[in-house]
């Protein structure tokens, strides 16, 4: 395993691998867990699940993932907008924390435009069901009623810090890269 000697060889081969997982299904990035902030009647508690990296952008810093726009998550977004993204590659053995400012959209062109490529694919299912995701099923002899419209929705995440952890047996190694700059944090 061919180790990164500088900071600025890890934060660019980092962005390498997030565009690599949005194009390979089998990179271990590729599905991240998402956490985000729920409440409910008996306070604020932490929210985790996997989503499907679909884009990610270096100049921006951003990654994207879409949601049903009648999700928990989407409330959770537009409630509590601070999130962390956690990946572990297994090949890299390189684990990312992404702490990020997420943003929903369900209308516009950018929506507009990612649903004309999704919509024909099996994946479009997931937008068009007449149920909100987590919704109790209907009576099953009862006929389920269609869906009126795509509850499609783009999650950005713009990306506030990354840290990166190495396992390695010659040692681990963590570092941060943030508005602040990199730095070591274990070398």
């Amino acid at each position: 395993m061919l180790r990164l000697p500088t900071l600025e060889a890890i934060e660019a081969a980092v962005w390498i691998e997030l565009s690599r997982a949005v194009r390979d299904k089998s990179h271990g990035w590729r599905t991240p867990m998402l956490a985000t902030v729920a409440c409910d009647d008996e306070g604020a508690f932490g929210d985790a699940r996997t989503v499907v990296l679909r884009e990610a952008d270096e100049a921006s810093r951003s990654l994207v993932f879409f949601t049903d726009s009648r999700s928990p998550k989407a409330a959770q977004i537009a409630g509590h907008p601070r999130a962390t993204l956690a990946m572990w590659s297994p090949s890299l053995g390189w684990q990312l924390r992404c702490r990020c400012l997420l943003s929903a959209e369900d209308e516009g062109l950018a929506v507009s435009s990612r649903w004309q490529r999704l919509k024909l694919t099996p994946a479009a299912q997931d937008y068009l069901s007449p149920l909100a995701p987590g919704a109790e099923l209907p009576d099953p002899h009862q006929p389920a009623a269609a869906s009126m419209r795509e509850c499609f929705a783009v999650v950005t995440a713009q990306v506030r810090s990354i840290d990166w952890l190495e396992l390695h047996p010659e040692g681990h190694r963590r570092a941060r890269f943030d508005a602040q700059g990199a730095r070591w944090l274990q070398p």
